[in-house]
């Protein structure tokens, strides 16, 4: 980021602004002195203890149509202060990964007193939301100018301003300097070579890293399974016999590069410190409501909401929709089919060139709903979700991924369910798969960075006209900065990045041995996922707040329960064709007794695998285990000493009395 804001330079030598906060246009002065005021106040006095300004002109005065535009910073000191309390893992002099504590800050690599590049950009900026979130009202019934907007003792003020519609948004701002930097390394260069993940966690927090880690890492386990179909696909494209093999092979790959990743995401997550960080108690999500009352954990005040209550919605209105939408996707299906019939007879009566376009067009109509569908539901599935009223925000994502799997499966799977099991038309599995998979491909592609894209720099031009249209004195740098990234949409988080991975992982696990090309598809359009979704990172949204992570979550669960699905699926799969077929001539109930026991072995051996593969390297077992030991045995000296000094303490006093 540029040196050369002057206009804040004067007031505060090491203030760098770091987050922006952006209040409403008519938010009152009162509230304004308020919320500054509970920013800079001291940790002891209730305060977030941070730095604070608004985007001003050099002589001081406001800039029009920006008077409610704040800049949020932190000394030195405080940040380090703050990296001990959120519980950040650095790396240490002897080489070992250990949570961060002021006390000790010279036992840390690259630690000086004078480097201010010690935690990360994205540390800084976590530190100072995570400080942010955890400004609490203390005797305060309101908020100050809006009597309607009701506080308690604990209440999270940010989360009560932006309820209230008082606080817009809150976001961390981009260093350029950097960002050209990560830029050029990350895409900016045409050639075949690794992410520089390290870059891109130091820039955007390990979440956004990890997910670039398991793309890249998913694109190269694809690999086996392109260079395996593409001769597949030249010399046996129509022989259906062979794909026995190629289902058989398919069993193995799915589970092993899912077990393979869990030793990968640890090797990563372990030298980014994150495998080591404890985990916080959760505090209730910004949108959680109800009446009033006590946590039983915590003593605090807070929301309250009937256990009951959400239950009731949840199984008596979120399921019967669900399960509404699920019969609408089947119907919906059904429409396709008859189209095919329809694409199909006219082909038979026309045999021309023209017609056999016309055949692939039912599919290309239903890829393009089915996309459409998806995007509504997801819409309806928040919506839903948001209304059940979770306290928690990992429990408002689980039951929200949860809605979303089930509709985007059935909705992108059924079809291929029913060709593959009720139709038996491997012909028409294979076109229908390829078509709904490179269809869903670009569709993503251009809806999801493209589009956003140019959007957006339409948007930035305006933007830049504006700014350079009103005469300022202070540093055009930082306010075209400020006014260009505040206009940025805001990035929801990966969750349909690893949606997309998941539905691909599902054409290619379940299906892609009646069309192997499915692998080639796949790694071709994840090689330009990376660099689409670095476009969408660094050109299209505002910088999101790291959030420390150790592995991708619920998604891992996500991906094993398809890789589960696949099993079954392939079993199936090599039941029907001709070759097995051909073994069983008399009676087809020893075939699927057959093929339904090779599915429970081939099941039990995946789990046998998933227990015998260890989830973390064996050097990094040590290190934890290490770790563990080291933390109980200074625990032992600490109570120890307490009560060596209880005891002294007591024969003192006993002498006294003597």
């Amino acid at each position: 980021m540029k040196e050369s804001w002057s206009a804040f330079d004067t007031f505060e030598p090491h203030f760098r602004p770091l987050v922006i906060i952006e209040l409403a246009k008519d938010t009152k002065e009162e509230t304004k002195e308020w919320l500054t005021q509970r920013i800079v106040d001291k940790k002891k006095n209730g305060g977030a203890q941070l730095l604070v300004k608004p985007l001003v002109k050099e002589d001081g005065g406001k800039i029009d149509g920006n008077q409610n535009l704040y800049l949020v910073g932190a000394s030195h000191l405080r940040l380090l202060l703050g990296a001990e309390t959120v519980g950040l893992v650095k790396e240490c002099n002897d080489n070992s990964m250990r949570t961060f504590t002021y006390s000790s800050r010279n036992t840390f690599k690259d630690f000086a007193e004078d480097n201010h590049d010690f935690l990360t950009m994205a540390e800084r900026q976590y530190i100072i939301k995570h400080e942010l979130e955890n400004l609490r009202a203390k005797d305060e019934r309101m908020i100050p100018g809006y009597p309607q907007a009701k506080l308690y003792p604990g209440k999270s003020i940010m989360r009560r301003l932006m309820t209230s519609g008082i606080l817009l948004q809150i976001f961390p701002l981009h260093d350029t300097e950097e960002l050209k930097k990560l830029w050029y390394t990350w895409c900016g260069q045409v050639k075949i070579s690794y992410q520089p993940l390290d870059e891109i966690r130091c820039y955007f927090g390990e979440t956004i890293a990890l997910y670039f880690g398991f793309l890249e890492y998913f694109t190269f386990a694809l690999v086996p399974m392109a260079l395996i179909g593409i001769p597949y696909y030249v010399f046996a494209w129509e022989d259906y016999d062979k794909y026995v093999m190629f289902a058989s092979f398919n069993l193995l790959w799915s589970t092993v590069i899912l077990e393979v990743w869990k030793r990968c995401c640890a090797i990563m997550t372990y030298k980014w410190g994150t495998l080591l960080m404890k985990r916080q108690f959760e505090e209730p999500r910004p949108g959680f409501h109800g009446v009033l009352g006590i946590n039983p954990v915590t003593g605090r005040e807070e929301p309250v909401y009937s256990s009951i209550k959400r239950q009731i919605r949840i199984y008596l209105v979120s399921l019967p929709f669900v399960c509404l939408c699920l019969y609408f996707s089947l119907y919906v299906m059904m429409i396709y089919f008859e189209l095919e019939t329809w694409a199909l007879d006219f082909h038979e009566e026309n045999e021309s060139y023209f017609s056999k376009l016309m055949l692939f067009l039912p599919s290309i109509i239903y890829a393009i709903v089915i996309e459409m569908m998806n995007r509504v539901y997801r819409y309806a599935a928040e919506f839903l979700t948001s209304w059940e009223n979770h306290r928690l925000e990992s429990s408002h994502q689980n039951h929200l991924i949860l809605k979303v799997l089930v509709f985007n499966f059935l909705n992108c799977f059924a079809s291929l369910f029913y060709i593959a099991f009720v139709l038996f038309d491997m012909k028409l599995l294979r076109q229908s798969l390829a078509t709904l998979l490179i269809t869903s491909q670009i569709l993503n592609q251009f809806v999801e960075a493209l589009l956003p894209y140019w959007l957006q720099k339409r948007h930035n031009k305006k933007v830049k006209k504006r700014v350079y249209s009103i005469k300022v004195d202070t540093d055009l740098s930082l306010f075209e900065q400020v006014n260009l990234e505040k206009e940025m949409g805001t990035y929801l988080g990966t969750f349909d990045d690893y949606l997309e991975l998941f539905l691909q992982f599902g054409y290619v696990s379940l299906f892609s041995c009646v069309y192997p090309l499915a692998a080639v598809f796949a790694v071709l359009n994840n090689i330009t996922e990376m660099y689409f979704d670095a476009l969408k990172m660094c050109r299209v949204f505002k910088r999101p707040f790291s959030q420390p992570t150790a592995n991708i979550g619920v998604w891992q669960l996500a991906f094993e329960t398809m890789s589960v699905i696949s099993v079954v699926t392939n079993c199936a799969l090599i039941g029907l064709s001709p070759q097995v077929n051909a073994l069983f001539p008399d009676s087809k109930t020893d075939l699927i007794l057959i093929v339904v026991l090779a599915e429970h072995i081939l099941l039990a051996l995946k789990f046998v695998m998933a227990f015998v593969i260890p989830d973390k390297p064996r050097d990094i077992q040590i290190k934890l285990a290490r770790l563990e030991f080291e933390s109980l045995e200074a625990l032992k000296q600490q109570q120890m000493k307490l009560a060596a000094e209880s005891l002294k303490e007591e024969t003192h006093g006993k002498k006294k009395m003597n």
